[in-house]
């Protein structure tokens, strides 16, 4: 029987799923595909997981689509690209936890998560136009929202490589830290996000998603829409209790 390549956790309302195929760089191949969409509708349906950390096992986080599969077989994993966009979609935050170089399908993996933070030995590219297929992921649409259209052309033409510095100072990061404190703070901002209020955190994602793929009138006129549907139909988000007597004493209500 074949060791699993996909490992999950789940504590303090924080599911991690680790990628875990490091000798291929956990390139994504048919397992890895089938076992981190089963992780995932996990994580969806556990109603004690409100956050969930992607990470991969070093030395990489995810070197893209298995070539030497592709290879053998003609054909990406099946399923691949369905996974991939799938990810920008689940309803829970996502934490990427980029423990080291994200290529190519893997970047396009990396993008549809919430927030990324990365370790000092990540790196970033997009190297479609070297290995000669084209991206089905999403990366000429996510990309260029993330670093810019000129950057996100530089690197997919070029097969530019980002290191974190660069990748932090361009927006696609949010932060970078020590390679040994990756994980412990991704775990630390998914608790964090557990303790917020889940339904805020719900709506807050469907708002953002709308804006991700729209113009600036359109997404403020949505999110005014979505408020004034709340009230007509009495279900108006309200303060919590112990948020407002936070700060009423002038303390920070995180």
């Amino acid at each position: 029987m074949a060791s699993p390549v996909v490992r999950y956790a789940a504590s303090a309302g924080v599911a991690t799923i680790t990628l875990d195929r490091p000798d291929a760089r956990n390139a994504l191949n048919a397992a890895l595909v089938i076992e981190l969409d089963a992780a995932l509708t996990r994580a969806e349906d556990d109603p004690a997981v409100a956050a969930i950390v992607l990470t991969g096992a070093d030395p990489a986080f995810c070197a893209g689509i298995d070539i030497k599969e592709f290879t053998a077989t003609g054909r990406p994993p099946a399923g691949a690209s369905d996974l991939i966009l799938r990810v920008a979609d689940l309803a829970k935050p996502t934490i990427g936890a980029v423990n080291g170089p994200v290529f190519t399908g893997g970047l396009e993996l990396a993008l549809g998560l919430d927030v990324l933070i990365a370790s000092e030995r990540a790196r970033f590219a997009d190297t479609h136009a070297k290995v000669g297929i084209l991206p089905g992921g999403g990366m000429t649409a996510r990309l260029p929202r993330a670093v810019g259209p000129r950057v996100a052309m530089d690197m997919s033409f070029t097969g530019r490589v980002l290191d974190a510095d660069e990748a932090l100072r361009h927006g696609l990061v949010s932060r970078v830290v020590a390679h040994d404190e990756l994980l412990p703070t991704a775990q630390a901002l998914g608790e964090l996000i557990a303790g917020r209020d889940a339904g805020v955190l719900r709506e807050l994602k469907k708002l953002y998603r709308v804006s991700r793929d729209s113009t600036l009138k359109e997404a403020l006129d949505h999110e005014v829409a979505e408020r004034e549907a709340r009230r007509a139909r009495g279900g108006q988000l309200v303060p919590r209790a112990d948020a407002l007597a936070r700060s009423s004493d002038g303390t920070d209500p995180r």
